[in-house]
């Protein structure tokens, strides 16, 4: 019986080295620390989550498909179920980009001791790249999978100094164009179709408020059309 993931899923167990020691931080039913064994891309495992009921999900469907001395299951917030050295990629995915923040400060024995850091924020994603590149490391890679009819974006980083040519890379990643075209090219449209609304929205306002609420969509809309054409250099 083979572990189905969906897309966003299956994009970010992509992105796990092989043979790497591995933590899913809130890891919900477990599924992803199922796949990488099944899938013999690694041979340790741990499955972390802060609510219980999640975590006994996740231990069901361990002894279900045969691993339950391949993955551990441990309870409790953040990366405070981990101890330094014992990983060696981290995967925080389907949180929000300041609570990912937030669990990254708080444990700066585990984040020293952790090479790759494979990162999925539902929101302030910006604010997660700027944290991390404040804080030492270095975005290896920036990846679009397409849910749905939603775009998630996952950031995968190591230990280290990023280069910021400009600040707009914050917004739509180091890496843009390490993604498939279409999906690069729908992921800027969308971007520049909110910022295009509020122009719209507040067009014709007077108040001070109003123009540099304005002055902002329309600067952002203008560099995301200037990264919409360099992306098809």
């Amino acid at each position: 019986m083979q572990v189905k993931l969906t897309p966003r899923l299956e994009k970010i167990a992509s992105l796990v080295e092989n043979h790497s020691r591995v933590a899913d931080i809130g890891t919900d039913h477990g599924y992803i620390p199922l796949y990488l064994l099944q899938n013999r891309i690694s041979s340790f495992a741990i499955a972390s989550d802060v609510n219980k009921k999640p975590l006994e999900s996740a231990e069901a469907n361990i002894k279900i498909y045969g691993y339950g001395g391949k993955i551990e299951t441990r309870l409790g917030g953040g990366l405070a179920t981990l101890r330094p050295g014992e990983v060696d990629t981290i995967i925080i995915a389907g949180m929000g980009g300041l609570l990912i923040s937030d669990i990254l400060e708080e444990a700066q024995d585990i984040v020293e001791s952790t090479k790759t850091f494979i990162l999925q924020p539902m929101q302030a994603q910006e604010e997660l790249r700027r944290y991390l590149v404040k804080n030492g490391f270095c975005i290896k890679l920036d990846q679009l999978v397409k849910e749905d009819h939603r775009i998630y974006e996952i950031i995968v980083a190591e230990k280290g100094t990023q280069t910021v040519e400009k600040d707009i890379f914050y917004t739509v990643g180091f890496h843009l164009k390490s993604n498939p075209l279409p999906l690069a090219e729908e992921f800027i449209q969308r971007k520049m179709m909110i910022y295009e609304k509020i122009m719209n929205d507040i067009k014709g306002l007077t108040s001070d408020g109003a123009k540099e609420k304005y002055g902002m969509a329309h600067d952002m809309f203008n560099e995301l059309r200037e990264v919409m054409a360099w992306l098809k250099e």
